[in-house]
C-alpha cells in the first residue's frame, strides 16, 4: 500500500539508482527493431539550464514510449566541451589564483580544463539523474574524447583535400575581451542607446560636402571610400570624384553602388572594409583596400594617428570634439540600436577583418536542398520548419568562420614550416614543423554528434546498427548552427541524412513572455522546481503544455496545478488499492462486467487510441490533455465514485486494469510516481515499468451500447444535481422514481428517499434521455426569501421613480440637458414603473 499522502520528494528518491543497477536503459537486443536518440550536448559549464530540461523530458518521453513499445531503444548520452565558455571559466579561476594562462602554458591549462570539465559533468550526470532520464551510460561520449577526436580530424583533412575548406580574410564577429572569433550563435543582441553622428566629407577641391550618417565614427580612419547608390539623382554625378577623409586629410573615392540605400539616411555611406560585412563586400566588388584600425583587445591601432592606444569608447569621445572643433561635425541624432554582444563575456563584439578558417558553404548547402526535394529527406515537425531552414538559411548561406583564438578545443591539424603548409590526420614526422594554435568551432564537432558518437569514423557495431538515428529534438533557435550542420555533413560524409525526425520545439519564455537571461535575472533552475514540485510535475508541465515550436511562458501556478493533478492520481491509486485488498492477480478476470465497467472500458480504448495516435506524431500537448481528462474526469470523478457501489470480481478487475493502463500511458511523462504505483500493485513477477507493454487498444473491450446508456445517465445525474442546487432544494425531499436504476438511485443517495406518496407539496419533475424523477419538497422557506427580495426591491424602485420624476418634472433641466439624456431618462423610468406593476400584481 502506498502512502497516505503524495510526497514527490520520498517517491523520487533513490528511484534513479535503481533503474540504473537494474539496466533499465541498456540498449543492444537484437531481436528488436533499434530506435536510437543521440541527446543534445549540453556544456559542462553550470547548471542544466530550463531549455536542456525541456527537450531532453521530450526526448525521454519518446525513449521510453518506445522502449515500452518493444524497440531496442538506445539514448546515448554525451556533453560538449563549450570552448569558449569552459575557457573563460578556467581564466577566471586560474586569475583568482593569481595564475596567468599563458605563463602557465598550453598543455597545463588544457589540464586544468580537463580537471574543470571533468568535475562539472558529474554534476551534469546528477541533474540529468534528478529528471529521471533513460539514458545509457555505458554509451556516454564527451566532444573531446579521442573517438570523436579522429572524427573531427578526418572530416578535417577531407575537407580541406577536397578544397571545402580554407584559409582567408573575412570580417567576423570578434570578442575583444576573450580574444577570438565568435559564431553568429555565440552574438546575444541588446538595445543600447546610441546615435548617428552626421559628419561633413568635402567633395575634392570645392566648399561642397556629403552628409554621411554613421553610428561608428571611431572606424572612419579605416574608411576607403564613401557609397552612393548609382540610381541616386542628387549624387549620381558625384560618382568617380573624391571625397577628403575627415582629420586624416586623404583623398577616397566616391563609387556607386546598390548598397547604398537612397530612401535610408542622407543616401551616402562611409566603406570600411575591414569593420564592416557589408562593407568588406562592397570592398571586393569594388577591389578597396582594408585598413584595420583596432587591435584585438579593441584599442585603436597606428592607423588612428594621435588616438592610438585609446579604448574605441574614448576615441569616439575625443573624436567628436575634434570634428566639432574643426566644424566637420554636422549633427548627433539620438537613437536605440540593436548591438552585438559576447554571449560569454558579455563585451561589444567588433566586426573584424581577421585571418580565419573557413568552411565553403555553396555546395553543402545545395546538397541539403536538394536532399530536401526527395523521399529520403529528414522529416520537420512541425513542417513550416523545414522552409524557415531552406529560405531563411541554406539560400543565402555565407561561408562558415570555424577557426577560434583558444587551447581549449579540437586543435586544427595543419602545421606550418617554412610557408610550406601540410593537414593531416598526424602530426608530421620530421622536425620543425609548427602547429596552428586555433582550434575549431565548437559546432564543428557537434555537427558530427550524430555518427560520431556511434563511433565513425570506424564501421562499429552501433554504427551499424543505429545510423541513422530516429530522431533529434532541437529548439528552433539552433536549427540552422546545429540541425542544418548536422544534416549538411552527414550528407557530405555519409551520403545518408543523421536522423529522420527533427522536432522543432519553441522557448521556454518568463511568465511575460520575456526570453530568459542573465541581465533580466529571470532565469529559471529546474532543479529549484524539482525541489518544490518534483520531476514528474515539472516533465508533465513542460512538455504538455504548448504544441510542438511554440514558445512556453513558464507559470509556477500551472505547475503547482500538475503537481496537484499527480496528487489526484495519486488519491485515485490509494483508493483502488484498498479496493484491491487480498485480492490476486489470479483474480483478475474481465468476465461478467456490469454496464459502468463496459463503459469505463470503452472509455480507456478510446483514449489508448488518441493518445497512441498522439505520440506517434510527436503531438504530446494532445496525448497528455488526452490523458489528463480521462484521468481526472472518466476515471476519477466517474468511476471510482460508481465502484463505490460495487465489490464484484468484475469491478475489482476493471478497476485493477484500468489504473495498470493508466499507469503505464502516464510512464513516459511521469516516470517516478508512475513506478511508485506499479509497484504497489498486486503482480506476479513483478518487473521495472519500463520492461511492460504499452497499452494497445482491445476491440473486445468496446461496448458502444453500454456506453451510450452510462454517458445518458451520467448527462442525468448532473442535471438532477444541477436542478437541485439551482431551486436551493436541500436534502430534505423525496422522490418518485420511475427508472428503478439502483446505479442512479446510489449515486444520487435516493435510497432513503423513494416514496409512493409524497408529503411535500412543491414538486420539480426532473427528465433527460429515458430517465425521470419527479422531487417533492417543502418550498416554504424559499417563498419567504423570495418575497423579503421582492420587498427590496419594490423600495428601491419607488425611491428611483419618485428620483425620475422629479428630475423629470424640471423644466430648467429637461430644456438645458442633451435631448438623448432627457429621453433616456424617460425610458428608464417607464421600464421602472412596469416592473414595480408587475412586483406589486405578485
Amino acid at each position: 500500500m502506498i502512502d497516505k499522502k503524495y510526497n514527490h520528494k520520498q517517491v523520487e528518491d533513490g528511484k534513479y539508482e535503481t533503474w540504473l543497477k537494474k539496466q533499465a536503459f541498456t540498449c543492444g537486443d537484437k531481436s528488436k527493431e533499434p530506435f536510437c536518440i543521440v541527446i543534445p550536448p549540453p556544456n559542462v559549464t553550470g547548471n542544466l539550464h530550463i531549455g536542456h530540461a525541456y527537450d531532453c523530458s521530450l526526448q525521454d518521453i519518446i525513449i521510453r514510449y518506445k522502449k515500452m513499445q518493444g524497440f531496442d531503444t538506445l539514448w546515448l548520452p554525451g556533453m560538449d566541451h563549450a570552448a569558449i565558455a569552459t575557457e573563460a571559466k578556467v581564466v577566471a579561476k586560474l586569475k583568482k589564483e593569481g595564475i596567468n594562462k599563458y605563463e602557465l602554458g598550453r598543455e597545463k591549462f588544457l589540464e586544468e580544463c580537463h580537471k574543470w570539465s571533468n568535475d562539472h559533468r558529474e554534476n551534469i550526470r546528477r541533474q540529468w539523474g534528478k529528471l529521471g532520464f533513460a539514458l545509457d551510460y555505458s554509451k556516454e561520449r564527451f566532444t573531446l574524447d579521442e573517438g570523436l577526436n579522429k572524427a573531427v580530424r578526418k572530416v578535417f583533412v577531407d575537407y580541406y583535400n577536397k578544397g571545402l575548406i580554407y584559409r582567408g580574410e573575412r570580417i567576423i564577429n570578434w570578442d575583444p575581451v576573450a580574444k577570438t572569433a565568435l559564431s553568429n550563435e555565440e552574438v546575444i543582441y541588446k538595445d543600447d542607446k546610441g546615435a548617428f553622428y552626421h559628419i561633413k566629407y568635402f567633395i575634392e577641391g570645392t566648399n561642397d560636402y556629403l552628409d554621411v550618417a554613421t553610428t561608428r565614427p571611431e572606424t572612419l580612419f579605416g574608411d576607403t571610400a564613401v557609397a552612393v547608390n548609382p540610381e541616386d539623382k542628387r549624387y549620381k554625378h558625384l560618382i568617380g570624384k573624391n571625397v577628403v577623409l575627415p582629420i586624416v586629410n586623404k583623398l577616397i573615392p566616391i563609387i556607386g553602388d546598390e548598397h547604398a540605400d537612397m530612401e535610408f539616411g542622407t543616401g551616402c555611406v562611409k566603406i570600411t572594409p575591414a569593420h564592416d560585412p557589408n562593407d568588406f563586400e562592397v570592398g571586393e566588388r569594388h577591389n578597396l583596400e582594408r585598413i584595420l584600425v583596432m587591435n584585438e583587445d579593441a584599442t585603436m591601432n597606428e592607423n588612428a594617428l594621435k588616438y592610438n592606444g585609446m579604448s574605441r569608447e574614448k576615441c569616439r569621445e575625443e573624436l567628436l570634439k575634434d570634428l566639432e572643433k574643426e566644424g566637420l561635425l554636422i549633427s548627433i541624432e539620438p537613437m536605440v540600436h540593436s548591438v552585438g554582444h559576447s554571449e560569454r563575456t558579455d563585451a561589444v563584439v567588433e566586426p573584424y577583418l581577421s585571418k580565419q578558417w573557413f568552411v565553403k558553404m555553396d555546395k553543402l548547402a545545395k546538397m541539403l536542398i536538394d536532399n530536401q526535394n526527395t523521399s529520403n529527406k529528414v522529416n520537420f515537425i512541425p513542417n513550416r520548419y523545414e522552409k524557415i531552414l531552406i529560405k531563411g538559411w541554406m539560400e543565402d548561406c555565407h561561408d562558415w568562420c570555424i577557426s577560434r583564438q583558444l587551447w581549449w578545443g579540437h586543435r586544427i591539424p595543419i602545421w606550418y614550416k617554412e610557408g610550406e603548409v601540410y593537414c593531416g590526420m598526424e602530426a608530421p614526422k620530421e622536425e620543425g614543423w609548427v602547429q596552428d594554435n586555433d582550434v575549431l568551432d565548437t559546432w564543428f564537432s557537434s555537427a558530427l554528434w550524430p555518427f560520431s558518437t556511434l563511433g565513425w569514423p570506424d564501421k562499429t557495431e552501433d554504427f551499424e546498427r543505429y545510423f541513422p538515428t530516429s530522431v533529434i529534438v532541437p529548439g528552433f533557435d539552433i536549427i540552422f548552427f546545429w540541425a542544418a550542420r548536422m544534416i549538411f555533413q552527414s550528407l557530405n560524409v555519409n551520403n545518408k541524412i543523421p536522423f529522420k525526425d527533427c522536432i522543432i520545439h519553441g522557448l521556454i519564455r518568463d511568465s511575460q513572455g520575456r526570453k530568459m537571461s542573465k541581465s533580466l535575472g529571470n532565469g529559471i533552475d529546474p532543479l529549484d522546481m524539482i525541489e518544490e514540485y518534483g520531476a514528474d510535475a515539472l516533465r508533465f508541465y513542460l512538455t504538455t503544455s504548448s504544441t510542438l515550436g511554440m514558445d512556453l511562458n513558464f507559470s509556477t501556478e500551472k505547475l503547482s496545478s500538475t503537481w496537484n493533478f499527480i496528487n489526484k492520481l495519486w488519491n485515485a491509486s490509494r483508493f483502488v488499492l484498498m479496493k484491491l485488498e487480498d485480492f490476486k492477480e489470479e483474480d483478475y478476470k474481465l468476465e461478467d462486467l456490469n454496464d459502468s465497467d463496459k463503459w469505463v472500458l470503452t472509455k480507456l480504448n478510446e483514449t489508448i487510441k488518441v493518445v497512441t495516435k498522439s505520440m506517434e506524431k510527436y503531438d504530446f500537448n494532445i496525448a497528455g490533455s488526452e490523458l489528463y481528462s480521462f484521468i481526472w474526469d472518466i476515471f476519477c470523478d466517474k468511476y471510482i465514485e460508481i465502484s463505490k457501489f460495487s465489490d464484484s470480481t468484475s469491478t475489482k478487475s476493471t478497476l485493477y486494469y484500468t489504473l495498470l493502463s493508466i499507469i503505464k500511458m502516464m510512464h513516459p511523462f511521469m516516470p517516478f510516481v508512475t513506478e511508485e504505483l506499479y509497484s504497489s500493485l498486486p503482480i506476479k513477477n513483478k518487473k521495472l515499468l519500463i520492461f511492460e507493454s504499452y497499452p494497445t487498444i482491445n476491440k473486445k473491450l468496446i461496448f458502444k451500447d453500454e456506453t451510450k446508456k452510462i454517458d445518458e445517465l451520467l448527462e442525468f445525474v448532473t442535471l438532477f444535481r444541477n436542478k437541485k442546487l439551482e431551486n436551493k432544494i436541500s436534502n430534505d425531499f423525496e422522490v418518485i422514481d420511475y427508472n428503478n436504476n439502483d446505479l442512479l438511485n446510489s449515486m444520487l443517495k435516493l435510497n432513503d428517499k423513494i416514496v409512493e406518496n409524497s408529503k411535500f407539496n412543491d414538486k420539480l419533475t426532473v427528465e433527460l434521455y429515458n430517465y425521470k424523477l419527479d422531487i417533492y419538497f417543502d418550498n416554504s422557506k424559499n417563498s419567504e426569501e423570495e418575497q423579503e427580495k421582492k420587498k427590496q426591491e419594490i423600495e428601491s424602485l419607488e425611491k428611483s421613480i419618485q428620483r425620475r420624476k422629479t428630475l423629470l418634472s424640471n423644466e430648467n433641466y429637461c430644456n438645458k440637458a442633451p435631448k438623448n439624456i432627457v429621453d433616456k431618462e424617460r425610458e428608464d423610468l417607464q421600464k421602472e414603473m412596469d416592473r414595480l406593476e408587475i412586483l406589486k400584481k405578485n
